[in-house]
């Protein structure tokens, strides 16, 4: 998906010219807290919510001086065929530089906000300034083959070779018929040193229910050879909305580099009268004549005509439409996603990258308000649907519906969403149809991505020092879901087996005594003066660190957001300067002592 650029503003000097390549842009303006009058979002700390964009892949207009926005890049700088644009605006409007990812959109950028600005675009990628282009970023709706050779075919145009184009000259290069290096433009496979394809094809596709890939991938090729189509002419593939989750039309899509767009029964049957292989019987079993030619020709557009009509095997179909022009906004839908983000205990620092680039990405955000709140300024701008606690299964349960309905959608959640949070349940209402109480089958045929949080367990233990240095485990004294007595089964088998403890939902304002009782079984197994840690609000301005020795440990002082951290019988309390911090020896002491007492 491409991402809306952000223009971040960090001065009052600078919000005319913000506001006016935001204009220019469709875009949404950042203003620095205290700093800025009038914007869409507001942040406290300008290198920290530049880095936080840049690594959630988000392009990025700084009204301010360049310096400021490579400080906050720099740390991050790695790949530069992944990195989003990076554009640096003077405060008066009169200078844009494209910093980063020139061509990957930068330069792009820099000269619509230097015409709207009226201002000077400091382009200065060798390409563009001495041809006016970049090779590897044609125009939209066309795609390049290799775009691995481009950079050494500029080098050789600047070194004062000339092209030789086939076809359109989409660059409009000053070529020769007898130039030394190709450049071909068309939609058959070539040999030409760079390989350019208007994407004017879409491929429409059928299968079985759980058919091999392999064996649609094997027709999809067979299907472009018969129409001498190179696949980077392809702009889509295409199916009817039942098949939006099969495994074999997913491939396909990945290994052609392109989107899978889907079709309602309803309006492939609006193609019925173009289809040159109407079927009966697929009409009674999905509602529609066709599916593969259907597909393709509603993804074609009304001018659009049949190249390849359906081809089949055994249990896949395919069918390759033409539409007259490049294709640039795409018919049909997208297949749902839901991701599942876990965004960490609180503080952005903590949050991975992978996490605020799923959140960048996301339409709409589900999830309990304190935790969509805490995305700061990444959260501005998008849907949000605000949950209270308590309401977990329907919270889970619209974002999963809404996703259905072919919407990006991102469940937030704090910690990590697979350690006591909503992962789970989002499996188990997948994994039950809507008879038993489950999900829709619209829902149930979405993406699900799962990404990596900062668990509490984990914030806790690096507060601490080193307490899961050895054996741990984590459990949830919350009884509303789980069973008392199997709550307390465990508690004996981990006191007995001496691990380090991590309690989640210690307490609640009705649930005082499991603390208690956990408190009493663990004495019993482990030394009155165990350190036991006490962390609230992780990661938040109110955050609080505090030990007690697990015969001291008092109910009263625990609350919801507080992790209790129990060690195990190993479990000890090293005094720094800082402050104490808790460890648990793995046994390299041991280890150590035996060594030393090896004679020399």
């Amino acid at each position: 998906m491409a991402l809306t650029p952000i223009v971040i503003c960090l001065n009052r000097s600078g919000e005319p010219t913000a506001r006016r390549v935001a204009q220019a842009l469709g875009a949404p303006v950042h203003g620095r807290e205290g700093r800025v009058d009038v914007a869409d979002a507001f942040f406290p700390d300008a290198l920290e919510h530049i880095r936080t964009l840049f690594a959630a892949g988000t392009p990025v207009i700084g009204v301010c001086a360049a310096g400021i926005l490579i400080r906050a890049v720099a740390p991050l700088l790695v790949d530069k065929t992944k990195e989003p644009p990076v554009v640096a605006v003077s405060d008066d409007g009169g200078v844009v530089v494209p910093l980063l990812g020139g061509h990957r959109g930068a330069n792009r950028l820099a000269s619509e906000i230097a015409q709207a600005l009226e201002a000077t675009a400091a382009v200065t990628t060798a390409g563009d300034v001495a041809l006016g282009v970049a090779l590897d970023a044609p125009p939209a709706g066309y795609r390049l083959a290799n775009p691995q050779d481009a950079k050494s075919v500029m080098a050789r145009l600047l070194a004062g070779e000339t092209p030789r184009v086939e076809g359109e000259n989409i660059f409009g290069l000053k070529a020769s018929a007898t130039g030394t290096l190709t450049m071909s433009v068309g939609e058959t496979p070539s040999q030409a040193d760079l390989r350019y394809h208007p994407q004017s094809y879409t491929l429409g596709l059928g299968c079985a229910r759980n058919a091999d890939p392999e064996e649609l991938w094997a027709l999809v090729q067979e299907v472009l050879s018969e129409a001498n189509i190179a696949p980077e002419a392809v702009a889509s593939v295409n199916s009817i909305d039942l098949k939006g989750d099969e495994p074999a039309m997913n491939v396909v899509a990945q290994r052609l580099g392109v989107p899978l767009r889907l079709f309602t029964a309803q309006e492939l049957e609006a193609e019925a009268a173009r289809l040159e292989t109407p079927s009966e019987v697929v009409f009674a079993e999905v509602g529609c004549h066709g599916v593969s030619e259907g597909a393709a020709l509603a993804a074609a557009g009304q001018g659009g005509t049949l190249a390849v009509a359906k081809r089949k095997t055994a249990n896949t179909t395919a069918a390759l439409a033409k539409a007259p022009e490049p294709i640039l906004d795409l018919p049909g839908r997208a297949r749902g996603r839901l991701s599942i983000i876990g965004i960490g205990p609180g503080q952005h620092s903590w949050r991975t990258p992978e996490a605020s680039a799923l959140v960048a990405q996301a339409e709409e955000l589900v999830g309990y308000g304190l935790y969509i709140d805490l995305l700061g300024p990444l959260a501005a701008g998008k849907e949000r649907s605000d949950f209270p606690l308590g309401g977990e299964e329907d919270r889970c349960r619209f974002a999963m519906e809404q996703a259905g309905k072919g919407k990006n959608v991102a469940l937030i959640c704090s910690g990590d969403a697979g350690i006591y949070a909503m992962g789970a349940l989002v499996f188990e209402l997948l994994d039950r149809g809507p008879e038993a109480m489950g999900v829709t089958d619209a829902a149930r045929r979405v993406e699900v991505i799962c990404t990596p949080g900062v668990s509490a367990l984990q914030g806790a233990a690096a507060r601490a020092g080193a307490p899961l240095g050895h054996d741990f485990c984590a459990i949830s004294l919350s009884d509303l879901l789980t069973p008392r007595e199997d709550i307390v089964k465990r508690l004996h088998a981990a006191a007995e087996g001496d691990f380090v403890i991590a309690f989640y939902n210690p307490v609640s304002m009705r649930r005082r005594t499991l603390l208690a009782e956990a408190r009493e079984i663990l004495l019993k197994h482990r030394p009155a003066d165990t350190p036991v840690m006490l962390a609230s609000s992780l990661g938040r301005p109110e955050e609080h660190i505090r030990y007690r020795k697990l015969s001291e440990l008092e109910v009263d002082e625990v609350d919801m957001l507080t992790v209790v951290l129990v060690g195990s019988s190993h479990s000890r309390l090293a005094q720094l300067g800082e402050g104490p911090r808790m460890f648990t020896p793995r046994g390299y002491a041991r280890k150590i002592d035996g060594d030393l007492a090896k004679p020399a």
